[in-house]
């Protein structure tokens, strides 16, 4: 009788193929290799998550901050945490292809975390409306939109090309930006917000470096800005601290304050996302009402760029 000796082979089991990744460069320079293509999106900052909205690809974001609040829709996305202490358990069981930073906000540690678990972060860095702009355009590109944001990027130039227009025979307005009263804290000369108001017929009484100087009362008393400038989405607690500006020493001492002259515009101007424009218009309308009378709305509505 022939016994048949059976050797158990040992079992081969296939592995899953690594996803195709594809090398950027982010906005402060670092090697980043993202999955090919990105279906996850985790956004670590307000602007981001704007940005994502305004590109068509907030049904891949599974995940923002606490303070992530436009569109209203991105209230009903799963939460992080803040954007400081973002808690990177939450980010890893969320399964990302890619976190969205900016370096404006996020802490290294936090990017350094989330790259030892080896998820890929690309950072944002704009310093102008128009890194704003390449910025939106970067992040499209990563994202495979790049043709959303070539669309969009053109509306909003069409927009600013508009009000440059409009502003060209009136003078910049001496304004005082107050992103804090107490301790009051302003904005440098080389941030995104300063641009902004230049693009809004504005300039800021303020000439320094630091991006968020503190700033010394008497001083800014002795410049006399013509307007004060706030940003907020609740405009009647602006109006509250308006009120409340006039009966302080060194603020009374404004004319600007004694008269009135204040500027709010929405929360949109300190964010870096392409509504930023939305706000820069609105600042607009309120310091320069002379350029945008009926004799200007009068021109073909095909010349008005819309969003």
């Amino acid at each position: 009788m022939l016994i048949l000796a059976c050797v158990a082979s040992p079992v081969v089991r296939a592995q899953a193929p690594e996803p195709a990744k594809q090398e950027f460069f982010d906005e402060v320079g670092r090697r980043v290799l993202v999955p090919e293509p990105v279906r996850r999106i985790v956004s670590l900052a307000p602007n981001l998550t704007e940005t994502v909205y305004a590109l068509g690809a907030q049904d891949r974001l599974v995940g923002v901050t606490d303070y992530c609040d436009y569109p209203p829709e991105a209230l009903a996305k799963p939460k992080v945490g803040g954007a400081v202490n973002p808690s990177i358990e939450q980010i890893a069981a969320m399964k990302p292809d890619l976190v969205l930073a900016t370096r404006s906000l996020n802490r290294r540690e936090t990017v350094e975390a989330l790259e030892r678990l080896g998820i890929a972060v690309y950072a944002t860095d704009p310093h102008t409306v128009e890194g704003v702009f390449d910025s939106t355009r970067r992040v499209a590109e990563v994202l495979g939109v790049a043709g959303r944001a070539a669309a969009l990027i053109a509306d909003l130039r069409t927009r600013l090309d508009d009000l440059k227009q409009r502003l060209a025979a009136v003078p910049l307005r001496r304004v005082l930006f107050v992103v804090w009263h107490e301790p009051l804290i302003s904005i440098g000369r080389e941030t995104f917000v300063a641009d902004a108001l230049r693009r809004a017929g504005a300039e800021s009484v303020v000439e320094t470096a630091q991006d968020w100087p503190k700033l010394n009362m008497e001083e800014v008393v002795r410049l006399q800005p013509e307007y004060l400038v706030f940003a907020s989405s609740h405009s009647e607690s602006v109006r509250r601290t308006a009120d409340e500006l006039r009966s302080r020493p060194g603020w009374r001492a404004m004319r600007a304050v004694q008269q009135g002259r204040f500027a709010v515009v929405s929360d949109a101007v300190n964010r870096p996302s392409p509504r930023l424009v939305t706000a820069i218009e609105e600042l607009a309308k309120q310091l320069h009402p002379e350029a945008f009378g009926a004799v200007n709305d009068a021109r073909p509505q095909k010349e008005k760029g819309k969003w």
